[in-house]
């Protein structure tokens, strides 16, 4: 009966200034930013307190702060307001010939080696099917999933997936990869304590390949002599052309990008050089049609044999 009463008592203008007076920071400010008069936001503040039984503001010198009530409102309003946008999108998407939208993160490995090939082998048996598809860092993609911004992501399977349903998609490997006339091109395979004499061009801090090169140097008693942060694989094999250091790459970025540029890919004699990218999502029988239909389609790939 109680959540009966509060969403009666609940609207989408409200939830909108809710929002409006954290980001502002001042109930003035929010008003003026949704047209609306302050006494009346005043009011609609009010009556949104008594409604969910809690202070959400503390007002203080500096501008109104959120108590516990409104951090806990806050998370579930933006979701709320998210879907009502993404309700005029897709419906938009209907109305002219789209049957279906699908919302997915991935890190940057699974975009450049996998997904341009598996998604158009999806897209092609389902063209009328749109994927919204955006590039987060492994750790990004599962608070992604878990916060319902996405219907499912692709991350390393090294990642923290904090409970959710997560199922294999492919494997990849590390390879190190240099300029071609670079001393390491003379071995078959290295162990990577024995890069670690040699400078390093490192992906943005927050990428699995990062965090894992700066784990296994420490492992190794030594420090990454880190060059230069770069914020993807082209720029990496940039900058091992151009002769600032060594670069850390899956084998398939560097048959893409890196053999064109004439680098040299060396085999990293590790046990956490092969990897294995992982589908999350929060439930698989829940998942809308269209999500489904992509989902099983991602997670038969390799077991299907179509790996490259």
């Amino acid at each position: 009966m109680a959540t009966r009463n509060l969403l009666r008592r609940l609207d989408l203008t409200t939830l909108q200034l809710f929002l409006a007076v954290f980001e502002e920071g001042t109930l003035t400010r929010a008003a003026e930013r949704e047209a609306i008069a302050v006494s009346a936001a005043s009011k609609r503040l009010l009556e949104l307190e008594q409604a969910v039984g809690a202070v959400l503001f503390e007002r203080k010198a500096r501008g109104m702060e959120l108590t516990n009530a409104g951090e806990t409102l806050l998370h579930y309003a933006r979701r709320v307001l998210r879907d009502v946008e993404n309700i005029g999108i897709e419906l938009a998407e209907h109305a002219s010939g789209v049957r279906g939208y699908v919302r997915m993160m991935a890190n940057l490995s699974a975009i450049v080696e996998f997904l341009p090939e598996d998604l158009r082998a999806f897209l092609s048996v389902h063209d009328q099917i749109k994927i919204d598809l955006e590039e987060r860092p492994s750790g990004g993609i599962v608070e992604g999933v878990a916060d319902s911004l996405v219907d499912l992501g692709i991350c390393s399977g090294e990642a923290d997936t904090r409970g959710l349903e997560t199922t294999h998609y492919r494997h990849d490997r590390l390879v190190i990869v240099t300029p071609g006339d670079h001393p390491l091109t003379q071995r078959e395979s290295v162990a990577f304590a024995d890069t670690l004499d040699f400078d390093h061009i490192g992906l943005h801090s927050a990428s699995s390949i990062n965090m894992r090169t700066h784990l296994a140097a420490r492992q190794a008693g030594r420090a990454l002599r880190l060059r230069i942060h770069v914020p993807g694989f082209d720029a990496v094999c940039r900058m091992v052309q151009a002769g600032m250091g060594v670069g850390v790459l899956p084998l398939h970025v560097f048959e893409a990008l890196g053999r064109q540029l004439g680098l040299a890919a060396v085999t990293l004699d590790e046990e956490w050089a092969a990897r294995s990218l992982i589908i999350v999502v929060r439930d698989a029988d829940a998942l809308s049609p269209v999500s489904r239909l992509l989902f099983d389609h991602l997670r038969g790939i390799e077991a299907a044999g179509t790996q490259r």
